[in-house]
């Protein structure tokens, strides 16, 4: 018996290998795969660009010395070749161990005019690559004059932080959840939030997120794996303003550019932030590219106040706090401008998108 619907049949041979092609990857697809192979690129470039080769540019340096000794001693470090150390005269040796803890100085040279070794203090939390680097600078410039050096460690890092960079991975680890939460809750609900209402329910949640996920980073890195000391509140505040800055910034960007703002926010945070955060290697020792925006993002600005808190007594927080709190800002009033400038944008609610009366007005009532 002849079935009804023989008529409706696609043709024998099938539907021709370009015509598939075109309905599997329409134009958006295809812009989008290009899209994600140019921030696959960027990666790479910005990772391999800022850390493929460290070395020292005007790392800062104290001189204490006599005072004829000490001009002497200071032109001579300033007139090394690439300005690898940018030096200045200290009174004392006190005077330079506070200008380090104070973090206005990575490193000094303590001249003994009575003998031949002189004595380099460095600082290994202001991070280890670093500390080599200078003390092998100034081994050769000493060298060449007939001296030795003896290094002094004057802010070591802690058992649990080896190679100093549990800062920095807590940092990246907060800033990865914060944008992974915003992409999460934008693909879900809808990049755009459907009025000020929302985009107000959607903020305070990624709050409450944000406490939670920096009270959890700050505890396993402190008390659980004894990798960072310093305050356990503090860390939990820096934790709460780095997930809550990414995770709103990536919020406005989706409201903006809808899932394009995923794109910018991992060019932003992930290829962007982390090489230049300083975690690897601090600022002397990279590139000037990276070292000129690193303090400006939250990886960075994180970065530099895990370390403030763990081992300089909480110095030189005021910068990279302000960045932090620029981001958040910024993110909140990006969030609602764009929300108010274009409501709903969210996803429709799917039990009523599903029932009878639903169905047969869906051309007519705009989603959530």
């Amino acid at each position: 018996m002849a079935s009804g619907v023989s008529g409706n049949r696609a043709p024998k041979g099938g539907r021709g290998f370009v015509a598939e092609l075109k309905d599997a990857v329409n134009g958006r697809t295809a812009l989008l795969v290009v899209a994600v192979l140019l921030l696959q690129l960027g990666f790479i470039v910005s990772y391999i660009g800022a850390l493929h080769h460290p070395f020292p540019d005007k790392a800062s340096i104290g001189v204490v010395a006599p005072q004829q000794v000490s001009a002497q001693t200071v032109a001579g470090l300033n007139g090394l070749p690439k300005h690898v150390l940018d030096a200045k005269p200290v009174a004392d040796e006190a005077a330079a161990t506070k200008e380090m803890t104070d973090q206005k100085l990575y490193s000094a040279l303590v001249v003994n005019p009575a003998g031949t070794q002189d004595k380099l203090l460095v600082a290994n939390a202001s991070g280890p690559a670093l500390a080599t680097a200078i003390s092998q600078v100034v081994t050769a410039a000493e060298k060449q004059q007939g001296r030795t050096i003896a290094v002094s460690d004057v802010v070591p890092l802690a058992d649990g932080d080896a190679e100093g960079l549990s800062g920095f991975y807590l940092a990246i680890g907060w800033c990865v959840g914060g944008y992974l939460v915003a992409s999460l809750l934008g693909i879900s609900a809808g990049t755009r939030p459907a009025n000020l209402r929302r985009a107000v329910i959607r903020l305070g949640a990624l709050l409450l997120y944000s406490i939670a996920a920096g009270i959890g980073g700050a505890v396993i890195a402190g008390p659980i794996l004894n990798a960072l000391p310093g305050s356990l509140m503090a860390l939990w505040g820096v934790g709460t303003l780095v997930v809550f800055g990414v995770g709103a910034v990536t919020m406005a960007l989706e409201c903006f550019f809808d899932v394009i703002g995923i794109g910018i926010a991992v060019l932003l945070f992930v290829i962007l932030g982390n090489p230049s955060s300083g975690g690897v290697f601090p600022p002397p020792l990279m590139p000037a590219f990276w070292r000129a925006i690193g303090p400006w993002l939250p990886n960075g600005a994180g970065t530099s106040l895990n370390r403030s808190i763990a081992y300089f007594d909480g110095t030189a927080i005021t910068k990279p706090l302000l960045v932090l709190i620029a981001w958040v800002v910024v993110g909140v009033a990006a969030t609602l401008v764009a929300t108010a400038m274009r409501p709903r944008g969210g996803r429709p609610d799917l039990a009523k998108a599903d029932s009878p009366n639903a169905r047969a007005s869906t051309a007519s009532v705009p989603s959530f």
